[in-house]
């Protein structure tokens, strides 16, 4: 694969210098990298969990089910959607504590929806 980038200008597809867009590639991994340093295996796990799982099941999510389906404490469940939740960007929960939202999916009903090949659809957060 060739390291291009284009950019439309009228009608006209021009050439953009790597120099210009490099440097915001890395700035944004780093940001990203630096936005993730709090997660653990377990948070990985259970965020993955909930990514797929919301799909298939098309409703919001109970601690008791990632405690259950991952076997990890209640506590320790509870403690990982806490920290997701507050980082504002993996997931979402509904005053039941039920997970409804995990980027990048959500059963609340949004304008935006997907349907994997898998033929399960739902909205896109």
């Amino acid at each position: 694969m060739t390291k291009k980038l284009l950019t439309g200008f009228w009608r006209t597809m021009v050439g953009v210098p790597p120099l210009l867009w490099e440097k915001q590639i890395e700035k944004a991994r780093q940001k990203v990298t630096k936005a993730t340093q709090f997660m653990t295996p377990e948070h990985r796990r259970v965020h993955h969990y909930v990514v797929r799982e919301l799909p298939r099941v098309g409703e919001p999510i109970p601690a008791e089910r990632i405690t259950r389906d991952l076997s990890l404490a209640v506590e320790r469940v509870v403690e990982v959607l806490n920290d997701l939740e507050a980082h504002l960007t993996f997931l979402v929960r509904n005053e039941q504590g039920e997970v409804i939202w995990a980027y990048p999916v959500t059963v609340e009903k949004t304008p935006h929806r997907i349907t994997f090949d898998s033929g399960e659809q739902l909205y896109a957060a």
